[in-house]
């Protein structure tokens, strides 16, 4: 079977951009809605299941932080062995990755599993909410393994530059999951009515299935995976280049939902109801930023390409075509959500301290959108470079040096809104401050990478 060639090192850079973006952006995009109706269809429940999920998510998110970093670091070294012409390299890093990811992510299933309820309360969720919180999460655990395999399985198709197909098993899972979500939270027929843990059933069900898309189509139709027994010297290799990365990756994105659980635990001293509004208020923002998650996506297998090949012009080329981008879209959004502040709110819940909430974060985060996606692309690009402690000092210091001590004060001052415009000045900030670094950074490390070296490939 043909090698996977080194696409993103010749051609326009801003048409590479767009053909790999818009795949992406329609794949996040559609999970995205899923967790859109997700929340929608948890609101006709009750407003303690909304809330129950709004404590749920920093937690799941830092799953999903272990996930991205795996796949950065995945994506990382398989796009730079790409790019270098080194294709046996390539198959050999996405067959270890995937053992890998499997291994971690189990002992992370065991620990969840064990530390729900004092984690929870931590968290600052109310006793009598804990059996509604565990019966979700218990769950969703479950299946870690099996949906994080599946995540760094297609970030390792994004490196070949091919992103087309992982959006498709994207838009797949998405689809079914809404299609689930009513069945199974609601009952149907002979299926009980299971509400909140059907919510989570329907999830498992749904993003399980991109495991097995995804190791079939890495296997019969890119030729990235191989069933040879590793050499052990070669395992430990593999291992040790996508940690390099992965493990500061995952730092970088786990920084992010720990910082969320402690405004989550401050704004639980106003009531669950004001929780419940902000988790409304984080799947609107989530939904609105899927063009930058697209972006964060692609930006990092263009970039080791390049970076390989030693073609520092079109690194920086794709870095102010997404900065430019993520200004300008990030001014419409936040005029956008000005405008439906109330209105979107009072589609997941009647109550008017949760729409309250929520409105009061679209109408004040959303003005720093755009530079937010500047950090998420910048950081992206780190990764993709090889060089990912960057991400991880910009990182810190939005969350835990800018927006947490800010927020604090701020809540003191001003209540809800303080801590919701601490968060806007902690994204612009670090917006500014990405982009300077990462131009910085480019021509060094395209520097550091010898002249491309054609590897046959072996099997």
């Amino acid at each position: 079977m043909e090698s996977a060639p080194a696409r993103l090192t010749q051609g326009s850079v801003g048409r590479h951009l767009v053909d790999m973006t818009v795949p992406v952006l329609f794949g996040i995009f559609t999970m995205m809605l899923q967790a859109f109706a997700d929340a929608w269809f948890i609101g006709q429940v009750g407003d303690r299941e909304l809330a129950a999920l709004s404590f749920a998510f920093p937690v799941l998110m830092v799953v999903t932080s272990v996930a991205i970093g795996l796949g950065a670091g995945t994506s990382s070294v398989v796009a730079r062995a790409i790019g270098a012409n080194n294709h046996r390299r390539a198959r050999r890093l996405t067959t270890d990755s995937l053992i890998l990811t499997f291994i971690i992510t189990a002992a992370i299933c065991v620990i969840g599993i064990l530390t729900i309820n004092p984690l929870f309360r931590l968290l600052g969720a109310p006793e009598d909410m804990l059996p509604l919180i565990a019966g979700y999460m218990n769950i969703l655990y479950s299946g870690v393994p099996f949906v994080v395999v599946g995540m760094v399985g297609m970030s390792s198709m994004r490196a070949t530059g091919d992103t087309r197909l992982p959006s498709m098993l994207m838009v797949i899972a998405s689809v079914m999951n809404v299609a689930l979500d009513p069945i199974l939270i609601f009952g149907l027929g002979p299926i009980p009515a299971m509400e909140l843990r059907g919510a989570a059933m329907a999830a498992l069900i749904a993003r399980g299935s991109i495991f097995f898309g995804t190791i079939y189509l890495m296997r019969y139709r890119l030729d990235m995976i191989s069933f040879n027994k590793p050499d052990p010297a070669e395992l430990k290799s593999s291992w040790s280049d996508i940690l390099q990365v992965g493990i500061p990756a995952a730092g970088t994105n786990a920084i992010i939902p720990i910082a969320t659980g402690v405004i989550t635990a401050m704004l639980a001293r106003y009531g669950p109801e004001a929780v419940a509004g902000f988790g409304v208020a984080s799947r609107v923002e989530s939904l609105t930023l899927v063009v930058f998650y697209a972006l964060s996506a692609i930006i990092g297998p263009f970039v080791g390409q390049n970076v390989a090949a030693q073609k520092a012009d079109r690194i920086n080329r794709a870095l102010w075509l997404c900065s430019v981008f993520c200004l300008a879209s990030g001014l419409l959004f936040a005029f956008a959500l000005a405008l439906a502040n109330s209105w979107i709110p009072s589609l997941f819940s009647d109550n008017p301290e949760v729409i309250r909430v929520a409105s009061i974060f679209m109408l004040v985060a959303p003005i720093s959108y755009g530079a937010y996606g500047m950090v998420m692309v910048m950081n992206a690009s780190f990764n993709g470079m090889g060089k990912p402690l960057p991400a991880v000092w910009i990182s810190v210091s939005r969350m835990a040096v800018i927006y947490v001590p800010i927020a604090f004060v701020a809540d003191r001052l001003f209540g809800i809104p303080g801590i919701f415009a601490a968060y806007a000045i902690a994204n612009i900030l670090s917006g500014a401050l990405a982009y300077i670094w990462a131009r910085s950074s480019v021509q060094e490390q395209c520097d550091l990478h010898e002249a491309p070296v054609l590897v046959t490939e072996t099997g």
